[in-house]
């Protein structure tokens, strides 16, 4: 079989093609759903992949059929030499998307290299269109910085532009019509993400369903239509409101699980492959990769990986846990 025809199939015959990579598992928000207010202890550098490694594992992933990466953190764009890592992620044979999320305190001043780079696809963490409640949400008060990465992306072509927000009942829900009415006046992907129970010691009192959210929207704004799907789309369920510029999302993992058509692999910062965002099953990838391991090595780990990945994720029903990784160490 030539690389070109490889491809990672799991024990439930999903195809594997997209491979999320954490840079950093270093952050300058404290968001209140993923970090506590002191903020997490942190790996040491030599701890984390260098980048020539991360090029490597990108090399082979894409060997086998990967062909979509997104970065993500902690912060991605925190980690220092990251304006030369990412042009040479982008410039590998092979890949059909390239994306980022981030959290935008640093998005305006890296736009240009971002799209230098090829890179036209953001996601940018906003929990809040308010600033008072971005800073209690984030524990910092950037709020306008980021909106100011966000408009200038948006000024500079970069689409689509979806911004991320983890919806939590009594927190940020009464911002529900604020961010509809963004996705009507703006060309921007709203997206509802329901509050997993990752890494936190409690937060079952937070939680709305993504249906609750939707007949909030429906009963101001009128009904949604359906979008369909693209190729480099991920879980989200995608609609539109008639006349709107933009596009509302929902990704309901919890409410409605959509492990059936999981696609993914995530790469932590420190080197372990994860089959399942919501299990604490890992495998260890840097491990062989510094004992001098062949690509032959490196592929078996990733088939590992693939062979591990559950049915299903256990956060809901009898046998529900809790997943102890915390959340700014996958970059979600």
């Amino acid at each position: 079989m030539s690389d070109r025809e490889m491809v990672l199939i799991d024990r439930y015959n999903r195809r594997i093609n997209y491979l999320r990579i954490s840079l950093t598992d270093r952050c300058n928000l404290r968001c209140i759903y993923c970090m506590p207010p002191e903020g997490e202890r942190k790996l040491r550098h030599k701890d984390i992949l260098r980048y020539e490694e991360l090029l490597r594992i990108a090399r082979i992933a894409i060997k086998m059929g990967i062909n979509k990466i997104r970065l993500t953190g902690g912060e991605p764009l925190v980690r220092k030499g990251v304006g030369e890592f990412i042009p040479m992620l982008a410039s590998l044979d092979g890949l059909d998307d390239v994306s980022l999320t981030t959290n935008g305190v640093l998005l305006r001043d890296n736009l240009a290299m971002l799209k230098s780079a090829g890179i036209t696809r953001i996601n940018v963490s906003l929990d809040s269109l308010k600033g008072l409640n971005f800073k209690y949400i984030t524990r910092f008060d950037y709020f306008n910085k980021v909106w100011e990465g966000i408009e200038k992306a948006r000024d500079m072509g970069f689409s689509p532009i979806k911004l991320n927000i983890v919806i939590m009942r009594g927190i940020n829900d009464n911002e529900v019509l604020d961010f509809g009415r963004l996705a009507i006046e703006q060309p921007f992907h709203v997206r509802f993400i329901e509050c997993m129970p990752i890494g936190l010691q409690s937060n079952a009192s937070a939680f709305i369903s993504n249906a609750e959210v939707e007949k909030l929207l429906v009963d101001r704004f009128g009904p949604l239509a359906a979008v369909s799907p693209g190729k480099n789309d991920g879980p989200a369920t995608r609609f539109r409101f008639e006349g709107g510029r933009g596009e509302i999302g929902f990704i309901s993992a919890i409410s409605h699980s959509f492990c059936h058509t999981c696609n993914r692999l995530r790469l932590t910062a420190d080197g372990k492959l994860l089959p399942c965002l919501l299990s604490d099953g890992e495998v260890d990838l840097k491990g062989p990769l510094r004992r001098g391991c062949l690509d032959e090595d490196l592929i078996e780990v990733f088939l590992e990986a693939v062979n591990a990945k559950p049915q299903h994720h256990l956060l809901q029903g009898e046998n529900q846990h809790r997943v102890h990784r915390k959340m700014c160490a996958v970059g979600g």
